[in-house]
């Protein structure tokens, strides 16, 4: 090559490389610009352009990083990109970026910190205190005062999160924020002093403080302890201005909470909010999980009907609750339709007598009474080849006479195929005596309700009326004779 044309051509590489670091050098001047006038936005109370200027600061530095990812401006770029994303609520996205703060040049002292409160507010949003703290602990001694005061206040709830009650009281009693009064009542809790944070609460309460979200409150404090949740719950029941489905609501979620730490207080809660004017679904499902601990004690298929008429009458309200309702008292109906489409002589009345037994204890979660139809098919039935099975899920359901029911299972059926299989055995016999069944439910009209979510429903036979009486055609109505349970 003569020296003309190397000359213009390494005259043409250095225009190529000029040029590229201008349009990224100016890609990262207007990306500045853009962050500069979305902060100045937000400070003149202009949310919506705001908004728009940091959604064009993503679109800038998505763009820089894009062209120029090995630029000495790329992870600048990504950071600003994050503390748009989490100026526009997404978090999830922003953590990545804004990760990249210690690799980033050039970001300027007061955009650092910002990057950082947002980072640190993210973390916190998506769960991880601990990961928070550390970003927030970057500004706590910043010379500006509103980060300094935003870091502060950041980093005593973080405290709290983490278990660090005492740390977190002192810092919020120092430094009092109105947004920190919900931490405060909490560090209090956590620290013992529940007498002080009672106080607190019924000041709060008195002063019609509306800046505190009780709710939130509640909810964090009952995952920590379900009993002081439940005395604040009571406390701000005093309140008159909370409305009646307020009040249903909250005393609902308390009876959910203290359920597996006192049923008594749980069933004191649900009749408080069964007993509510609210006609909310809160309220009803109180009434419904009422009727369900009512059905957890029942003996006998003739205590059913009550039961049957008051979730007819739940049924109708149109919500969650009532469609649950109207599926278990479906349920309920059939049930105490069995009559004697059981008895013995019926044509595999044991399989439909099984069957029925398995929804009283998985659908109706009414073991008492399915431990009753499980042995009184080992009785009406005693010589159907599911009468061991029988036995044996009734002396799951109830262990009180474990002995008994096993003498009986080895003196009256020692060749059953259930037996062999407990006893490690795998006998022809058990596969189809199961396929049987199944196929047997598979060909009945079945009545579906699951006892929560994801558990499926049990099949409840339907295929025979009752014998010797012709229903009335408003059998499905409550009748007015018979006695409700209470609520």
């Amino acid at each position: 090559m003569s020296r003309r044309p190397r000359a213009r051509a390494l005259a043409l590489l250095a225009g190529t490389l000029v040029l590229g670091g201008c349009v990224y050098y100016n890609g990262m001047y207007n990306t500045n610009r853009l962050t500069k006038s979305a902060r100045k936005a937000e400070r003149d109370g202009r949310p919506s352009e705001a908004r728009n200027l940091w959604g064009q600061v993503i679109t800038r530095a998505d763009s820089l990083v894009a062209h120029h990812p090995r630029s000495k401006y790329a992870e600048q770029a990504s950071v600003l990109r994050g503390l748009a994303l989490a100026r526009l609520g997404d978090c999830p996205n922003a953590v990545e970026p804004l990760g990249r703060l210690d690799q980033a040049s050039g970001l300027g002292h007061d955009v650092a910190e910002e990057a950082a409160l947002a980072l640190g507010r993210c973390r916190l949003e998506l769960g991880d205190a601990a990961l928070a703290d550390i970003a927030f602990t970057r500004v706590i001694n910043s010379p500006d005062s509103a980060r300094r005061h935003e870091a502060r206040f950041r980093h005593a709830r973080a405290l709290r999160l983490t278990g660090h009650h005492e740390e977190a009281l002192a810092l919020l009693r120092d430094s009092p924020d109105p947004r920190g009064r919900g931490d405060l009542l909490l560090a209090l809790l956590g620290t013992g002093r529940k007498d002080e944070a009672f106080a607190l609460a019924d000041s709060l309460v008195a002063a019609k403080d509306t800046t505190l979200v009780w709710d939130s409150v509640l909810v964090t404090l009952g995952g920590e302890d379900p009993r002081a949740a439940s005395t604040l719950v009571s406390r701000l029941q005093a309140d008159p201005a909370i409305t009646p489905e307020v009040r249903a609501r909250r005393l609902y979620e308390d009876a959910l909470r203290l359920e597996p730490v006192d049923t008594a207080a749980a069933a004191a809660r649900l009749r408080e909010a069964a007993g509510t004017s609210a006609r909310s679904e809160s309220a009803d499902m109180a009434r419904l999980r009422l009727l369900r601990r009512v059905l957890s004690r029942i003996r006998t298929l003739d205590e059913l009907p009550p039961v049957g008429d008051s979730l007819a009458v739940l049924a109708r309200r149109e919500n969650g609750a009532g469609a649950e309702a109207a599926a278990l008292g479906a349920t309920v109906t059939r049930l105490g339709q069995l009559g004697d489409s059981t008895g013995p002589g019926v044509e595999r009345g044991d399989l439909r007598l099984f069957l029925a037994a398995e929804v009283a204890r998985d659908t109706l979660a009414a073991p008492v009474l399915a431990a009753g139809l499980f042995r009184h098919l080992a009785e009406a039935w005693p010589s159907s080849p599911y009468a061991p099975k029988a036995l044996l899920a009734a002396q799951l359901l109830d262990p009180a006479d474990v002995d008994s029911a096993r003498a009986r299972l080895d003196s009256l059926y020692p060749d059953s195929p259930y037996l062999a299989v407990l006893r490690g055995e795998d006998p022809a016999g058990y596969r189809a005596l199961e396929d049987s069944l199944q196929a047997f439910a598979a060909t009945q009209a079945i009545v579906r309700q699951p006892r929560r979510p994801g558990v499926p429903g049990r099949v409840l036979p339907e295929d025979e009326p009752q014998r010797g009486r012709n229903p009335p055609a408003d059998e499905d109505k409550p009748s007015n004779t018979r006695r409700r349970p209470d609520l």
